[in-house]
């Protein structure tokens, strides 16, 4: 049974339209990154929109790095959301000024002190040894530190995706070092803090869990808040908004939560705080794809293999994930052999790269009406962690062309 086509986005339409006129100048196949900017523009104003008042949204570059689309999203959202002092200087790239937060397990002296240096607004503190450096460096320098304690909460939380929190992770304080946390602000004088940080799960796709979670993160900051006598204005909840990809007809309910979560902050909420987003893949995912022209589609025992220019090396989400990455096969009608083109007929096909390792796979076993040598397999959703999570030089083959289409683009 073949899925129903859904009807094609503007943002597809722009993307089919490219790659029905790309011709490299040398006949290479194409592979290529491509991020509608335009779609990206919507989407995240839409997101801005939505925000309920006392909230703000950084975005977490690790998702996606790339100069054009960090351009595009610092113009619209509050910050940036840094894991290194490489992606805090791209953040200061985008405009000198932008609001930067600066987080990570493991930061070292000179990441610190540059990052105190260029006035990071938070410096996200994962330790006990950590918030000792940081008072430490932050003298040495002579200047003030501002920071915000991520603490890995105790309990059961709701499942996502991936849990960075609830469980024994590397992330974060012990919530029962909270207490040793505040003895030693109340001696730092180079340390200022300025509430919390709560980042416990990634891709979640239930808007009513993560409301929930929001409503537990509020009760224990304000249980923190008493019990210690430490100051809040600032309560981040980190990113951990996920993306559908077993079904993109069904995003999370961004619209649904955010009006929920207004309420909620009326009701249990902190007029005093404000509360912080920093998500990446729920805004940057849906502009990108990665398009990989087919070079061979061949049968081996009994299973139906297209094989793609490119693979995981550029695009390991599906593999780190180990889901089938939603794709649409976009026909091309160039022909340029003297003998027949091969191809499948309403057959499940498995998606491969050019890796030379069996796991080198993109999607496995995926009903298809038809694929042939030279159509390009379109895999959507694929503008955060793909080309940055992926392993470059592995067997050193071109790195796939980074293509920004905007809304007038043919």
């Amino acid at each position: 049974m073949m899925p129903a086509a859904a009807p094609l986005s503007a943002s597809e339409r722009r993307m089919r339209r490219f790659i029905a006129s790309y011709q490299a100048e040398d006949n290479r196949p194409l592979c290529a990154y491509l991020y509608d900017l335009a779609e990206l523009r919507r989407h995240v104003k839409r997101v801005m929109a939505c925000l309920p008042p006392g909230c703000e949204m950084f975005y977490a570059m690790k998702a996606n790095a790339n100069p054009r689309l960090l351009r595009e999203i610092g113009a619209h959202v509050h910050g940036i959301e840094t894991a290194s002092i490489g992606e805090v200087r791209k953040a200061r790239g985008i405009r000198e000024d932008i609001p930067v937060l600066f987080g990570g397990p493991g930061k070292t002296d000179g990441e610190l002190a540059e990052a105190i240096r260029l006035q990071v607004r938070h410096l996200h503190v994962e330790s006990l040894h950590e918030l000792r450096r940081v008072e430490h460096i932050a003298a040495s320098l002579g200047r003030r530190a501002s920071v915000l304690l991520r603490v890995n909460l105790r309990g059961a939380l709701p499942a996502a995706t991936l849990q960075m929190g609830g469980r024994p992770t590397q992330f974060g304080l012990d919530e029962q070092l909270i207490g040793q946390a505040a003895e030693l602000l109340r001696g730092s004088a180079h340390v200022q803090v300025e509430g919390f940080h709560l980042h416990s799960v990634s891709n979640q796709l239930d808007a009513q869990a993560h409301l929930q979670l929001m409503e537990h993160y509020i009760a224990k900051v304000k249980e923190w808040s008493h019990a210690f006598n430490l100051p809040v204005r600032t309560v981040n909840v980190g990113g951990g908004i996920g993306v559908n990809y077993r079904d993109l007809d069904s995003p999370f309910e961004w619209e649904a939560f955010c009006e929920q979560l207004g309420k909620l902050l009326q009701e249990k909420g902190d007029p005093a705080w404000k509360l912080v987003f920093e998500c990446g893949r729920f805004l940057v995912a849906g502009c990108g794809a990665y398009a990989a022209e087919v070079l061979d589609v061949k049968e081996n025992h009994g299973e139906v293999f297209a094989i793609v220019r490119g693979g995981t090396h550029h695009f390991r989400l599906p593999a780190s994930w180990q889901h089938n990455h939603p794709f649409v096969i976009v026909a091309r009608r160039e022909w340029p052999y003297p003998f027949p083109r091969t191809g499948a007929v309403r057959r499940a096909v498995t998606i491969a790269g050019q890796l030379c390792t069996p796991k080198d796979v993109l999607a496995r076993q995926v009903p298809v009406e038809e694929i042939r040598i030279g159509d390009v397999v379109l895999f959507r959703h694929a503008g955060a962690y793909g080309w940055e999570i992926s392993h470059h030089e592995f067997l050193s083959h071109p790195h796939p062309e980074m293509i920004c289409l905007e809304e007038d683009s043919e």
